[in-house]
């Protein structure tokens, strides 16, 4: 595969093979997963002890450590909602069982209900009803023993690379992010577009200072102004707080490692994005309609955002750090991207491609771009990612209200 891809790439990296593929999960409804999780949703977090135990006796099931559900009002709770249905919904997640207390706002048997309609077995228990922990941990063991007995039962199957959802973050970022793995990242993002395939990008914080050049690429001038709105809304509300995003960023640690302001930890950011027209901006968690690359609107938080994504459908993630992280994800593979020498080194365990060839002139962004696409394509045949075979699993739902 990995031959006919690199053969199939133009000079400039335009054009693929018509068939190209990878080895996925084919789904009901016509989406594909890179993995095969049965997911333990709880409603709330009343139930996540409850949930995390189901999991543990159950193999291939992964709970998901949500910790809000309860007492949440408004456009705060309906976001926790649509997050968890998300999630379910999820290509990567092919049967769910979701747990709920019995009292909390978020009704286990709506969100289940949802998930089903996506094509996806699904059932669901309420721990209240089921008589407390014990009883409902050994209940939920028992429904999710069988819906992973049918689910074990999947194969992979040559699938198009049109298939595929990516979703591009960074995080500790440093003076090397946007000067090689930023723009290497966008790279193979682009490849992807071009293939047929949809690429998210988040961190509405990051756009600061660039918003105007993403605006530009929006396909209407409505969408660059959603583009533009998102930006100001969340300027706004840190004003609100009186902080100031622009005096509050970048980070020590972006600091640290080379960024002198927000433009320019923005400029870097942006690159993520390769050059592909902007098709949308999505709201938290929200699905993309349709093919191309997407603006998704997720704090600059890299777990919040990650989850956001994958809430969104994204089955695969490429997060590039200059400084490090060991971040990962309950139901997405997430390929970690470093143009920093050093952190390659120091943090081995956790980078799974180096790039900083670029930095040494020894590689350009365009080698260093297939070089990620196809280790994206491994990874979504299948191969663990260092995150993966780590047991990183961290996960946030962005919240954006009180708690009453």
């Amino acid at each position: 595969m990995k031959t006919d891809l690199i053969a199939n790439l133009t000079a400039n990296g335009a054009v693929f093979g018509a068939n190209e593929t990878f080895w996925g999960y084919q789904r009901e409804n016509g989406q594909v997963g890179a993995r095969n999780h049965l997911a333990i949703i709880p409603a709330s977090v009343c139930a996540a002890v409850t949930a995390a135990r189901i999991a543990a006796i159950v193999k291939g099931a992964v709970a998901i450590p949500n910790q809000h559900g309860c007492c949440q009002v408004g456009a705060d709770f309906q976001q926790t909602k649509r997050t968890l249905i998300g999630l379910g919904q999820n290509p990567n997640v092919g049967a769910a069982l979701v747990i709920g207390l019995g009292c909390e706002n978020i009704d286990a048997a709506e969100v289940a209900a949802a998930i089903a309609g996506a094509g996806k077995p699904t059932d669901y228990l309420v721990i209240q009803a089921c008589g407390g922990t014990l009883s409902a941990t050994a209940e939920g063991a028992r429904r999710a023993a069988l819906l992973a007995r049918d689910l074990s039962a999947c194969r992979r199957t040559p699938c198009p690379v049109s298939s595929l959802v990516l979703g591009v973050e960074c995080g500790a970022s440093d003076f090397t992010s946007g000067l090689a793995s930023n723009p290497a990242v966008g790279f193979a993002s682009d490849l992807l577009v071009q293939a047929g395939g949809v690429s998210m990008l988040s961190e509405t914080t990051e756009f600061i200072g660039a918003e105007h050049i993403l605006a530009n690429r929006a396909v209407s001038p409505a969408v660059g102004q959603k583009l533009l709105a998102i930006v100001r809304n969340c300027e706004q509300r840190s004003l609100a707080e009186r902080v100031d995003l622009r005096g509050s960023q970048p980070t020590p640690g972006n600091i640290a490692g080379g960024l002198t302001s927000i433009e320019e930890k923005s400029l870097g950011c942006v690159h993520k994005a390769g050059a592909a027209p902007i098709q949308d901006v999505l709201s938290y968690a929200e699905a993309p309609a349709g093919k191309g690359l997407f603006v998704m609107d997720t704090p600059g938080q890299d777990v919040d955002s990650v989850t956001g994504m994958t809430a969104g459908g994204a089955t695969i993630i490429l997060f590039t750090t200059g400084l490090g992280t060991p971040t990962g994800s309950p139901l997405a593979p997430v390929l970690k991207i470093s143009g920093n020498a050093d952190t390659c080194v120091k943090m081995k365990d956790n980078i799974d491609i180096d790039v900083s060839a670029i930095i040494r002139g020894e590689s350009s962004i365009v080698e260093s771009g297939q070089e990620i696409f196809w280790e994206m394509l491994r990874a979504a045949s299948g191969r663990f990612t260092k995150a993966e075979s780590l047991g990183h699993c961290e996960f946030g739902i962005y919240k954006t209200g009180p708690t009453f």
